[in-house]
């Protein structure tokens, strides 16, 4: 087996309260929380709203079209950010009495990405005065002056980075712009579309906590687009979970945690970004966002039930199709002969099979890159003799600075790209696929630091026996919402094994013990079967695992387990 380097995370002295848990006070510090006041998270803490730059403008300008009575088309991307802020916005403008407001999602098959001029004349046979772009446009020059050549005023909100020039839309909102004043860059397009309500609503005399109910949207939409989860953003999900567990969510969040087999009392990040998430983004993988969005929009159980059902089957299809090109992608880096004695790794990977499905190439890029420990890039044919690719990279490699890196050094290589720090996409030429692919490495190794490619597991060090327990399990998931840059509290430790066996080929369940005579532990490591030299441990055998303290829940009964996340014999 391949092993990794498990590095403990340095724990700088912070001023936190001496009654706080040992392991809270190790993970936050090991976070960045040197005080006590970062631990606050309640709405009043979020920043100021009229702070995010050009807010009060896209305030006035919906409001002064809802005045007129305009008619308002929302455009948002065909993720889940997209689909959770496109529902946020129809929903605040219904709310405050705008009856004309209605939404379009682009056909990432037909039409790609952004507000391109295809969609804007789609989106004028129904006649808007105002088009407000949402998780998407700051990149859309063409659309936007298409928009505006057709009488139709455009809000941005978006918040990827932007190109060198930006679309002439008559207002802006995006907190990475260049010079922009807002204390925050990781805002996910939902959350940019909450400032922007949050503004109108106080602009149009609304209380503050009728834009604050709906919450959970944010909260789902900021978790599955994997932004980092700041202070500012932990204040928006921890308030959206907390609406989500006390059952006051939109019925399709809960109809979507039903048919995942999840349970709102309990919900937490991981189950937005692994169990609900997915289900959402599975129609704009296959199909199109539109089902997707109605099930967030809709207020009638039974019909958001069938939605969520419907994104279920797409989600089981997407599985099938995603688990076959992983095997063929895999298969890829194998014939590369990677791991054998004087064949060296690249610095990044890219794939490309002409049978590969479009909507899928982002999640096969990630998984493979879970294996690598580098920069993946996968590609699908596209019209026009266009390959379409979806990056995935490592920490320490942004990867959109990269590809534009590539972009600058070999003008005409890219036809388009964009997007953030982990994750971007980009087409190009099918024929020039090679030589991309040998520029994007060569980037990458320019970029990467010594042991950045190296696969390092980094862990809030070991557990003392006495604190594998529920309620440590407990008090961790309580310490959250964890996520994206801010980690969930992993440890390592050495165990013995009482007992392993394999479940449906993929997965080892495990059964381990910290010291003698003391409880025996249940683990998990899924998908560790199918990972390059998988072994499983023998009865008795000592080996170090990484994991997490996590709750198992089971026919009314909780108890601590371990999820694996890497293991390796002493």
């Amino acid at each position: 087996m391949i092993r990794r380097p498990i590095m403990r995370r340095a724990v700088p002295v912070v001023s936190l309260p001496e009654t706080l848990d040992p392991v809270l006070r190790r993970v936050y510090a090991a976070r960045g929380v040197s005080a006590e006041r970062e631990l606050l998270l309640g709405l009043e803490k979020m920043l100021p709203v009229s702070s995010l730059d050009g807010v009060e403008v896209a305030a006035e300008l919906i409001a002064a079209h809802m005045a007129r009575g305009d008619r308002i088309l929302v455009i948002g991307d065909y993720d889940a950010d997209g689909a959770t802020a496109s529902a946020l916005v129809v929903r605040a403008l219904r709310r405050f009495g705008h009856r004309e407001v209605g939404f379009l999602v682009p056909d990432r098959f037909k039409f790609g990405y952004g507000l391109t001029p295809e969609i804007v004349a789609l989106a004028a046979e129904r006649q808007p005065r105002l088009i407000i772009t949402v998780d998407n446009g700051v990149s859309s020059l063409e659309g936007v002056a298409a928009a505006r050549a057709a009488g139709i005023e455009v809000l941005v909100t978006d918040h990827h980075l932007p190109g060198p020039l930006l679309p002439d839309a008559t207002a802006i909102v995006n907190p990475n712009l260049v010079g922009a004043r807002f204390g925050s860059r990781a805002l996910a397009g939902v959350g940019v579309a909450f400032y922007v309500l949050l503004a109108l609503g106080r602009k149009l005399g609304r209380p503050a906590a009728q834009t604050a109910e709906l919450l959970d949207l944010v909260a789902l939409g900021t978790v599955a687009d994997v932004v980092p989860l700041d202070h500012n953003n932990r204040v928006l999900v921890r308030a959206g979970l907390e609406r989500i567990r006390a059952g006051r969510c939109v019925p399709g969040i809960a109809a979507l945690a039903e048919v995942a087999g999840r349970t709102l009392a309990a919900t937490g990040t991981t189950d937005l970004g692994f169990f609900i998430g997915p289900r959402l983004n599975a129609a704009g993988r296959l199909e199109d966002m539109s089902i997707g969005i109605e099930c967030l929009l809709t207020d009638d159980p039974a019909v958001a039930r069938r939605l969520a059902e419907q994104l279920d089957g797409l989600n089981r299809e997407r599985r099938v199709i995603e688990a076959k090109m992983q095997s063929e992608a895999l298969a890829i880096v194998e014939r590369l002969h990677i791991g054998i004695a004087g064949v060296e790794m690249p610095f990044a990977l890219s794939l490309y099979d002409p049978a590969w499905h479009p909507g899928v190439v982002g999640l096969v890029a990630a998984r493979v890159k879970e294996q690598v420990h580098r920069p993946v890039i996968a590609f699908a044919p596209a019209e026009g003799g266009l390959a379409r690719g979806s990056a995935r990279s490592v920490p320490g490699i942004h990867i959109r600075d990269a590809l534009e890196a590539v972009a600058t050094r070999s003008p005409g290589l890219i036809d388009k790209f964009g997007g953030h720090a982990m994750a971007a996409g980009l087409t190009l030429s099918a024929s020039r696929l090679r030589e991309f692919g040998e520029a994007f490495a060569a980037e990458v190794g320019r970029r990467a630091e010594p042991g950045l490619l190296d696969g390092r597991l980094y862990t809030d060090g070991e557990l003392q026996s006495e604190s594998l327990t529920l309620e440590t399990a407990n008090r961790l998931r309580a310490a959250g919402p964890f996520g994206s840059g801010f980690a969930e509290p992993c440890f390592d430790g050495e165990f013995t094994i009482l007992e392993a066996r394999v479940l449906k080929e993929r997965h080892l369940k495990l059964w381990v013990s910290a010291r003698p005579r003391t409880p025996p532990l249940e683990a998990l490591a899924f998908g560790w079967m199918v990972r390059p030299g998988a072994e499983v441990p023998v009865r008795d055998g000592r080996w170090r695992l990484v994991y997490r303290l996590d709750v198992n829940e089971f026919q009314g009964l909780s108890r601590a387990q371990l999820l694996v996340e890497y293991l390796e014999p002493v």
